[in-house]
């Protein structure tokens, strides 16, 4: 009888994270894109367009971005704001370096320009030590990609982007 109390006692320690970290991947990392506020679904630049994978439209998924989510070379998320503003990011949780492009477009539309651009940004692990990159340019929006993304597709300051 002791022996199955043991058993029952170690299934419920070793299950419950396991089914609290399973329930966690799936609330944050199998949203579809289609299913994003907004409709954005990709964004143009440099003469070239790009998939969104994903969008960040409230307080709760702009504070989660890209924190343990398996960043690849396709990886790219949008970060949309109700209004210009200097927002700030930090890479906490983060596995991999990320580009970070805070653009700005007009109120009525959604085509603007890179204001700000924090190439290649490291990951941090240790909130005490996380840079925390502040542009010096107002945005409406943020685009993360994986760092070497903005110089491989030759995207610099001034920029023309259009989100779709």
């Amino acid at each position: 009888m002791q022996v199955n109390r043991v058993r029952l006692l170690i299934m419920a320690v070793v299950l419950v994270p396991l089914v609290i970290i399973a329930a966690n991947v799936l609330l944050y990392d199998s949203t579809p894109i289609a299913s994003s506020p907004g409709g954005y679904s990709s964004f143009t630049a440099g003469g070239k367009t790009f998939h969104l994978t994903y969008v960040a439209t409230n307080d709760t998924t702009r504070a989660k971005g890209l924190m343990d989510t398996k960043v690849t070379d396709s990886t790219t998320e949008l970060f949309v704001f109700p209004s210009s503003d200097y927002y700030s990011f930090w890479m906490y949780g983060v596995n991999s370096s990320l580009d970070i492009m805070w653009v700005d477009t007009p109120t009525s539309g959604n085509s603007g320009s890179v204001v700000y651009l924090a190439p290649d940004s490291p990951p941090c692990h240790v909130t005490v030590v996380c840079t925390n990159y502040q542009p010096t340019a107002k945005a409406n929006f943020v685009i993360e990609a994986k760092g070497g993304f903005a110089a491989a597709n030759g995207i610099k300051l001034g920029t023309t982007v259009t989100i779709n």
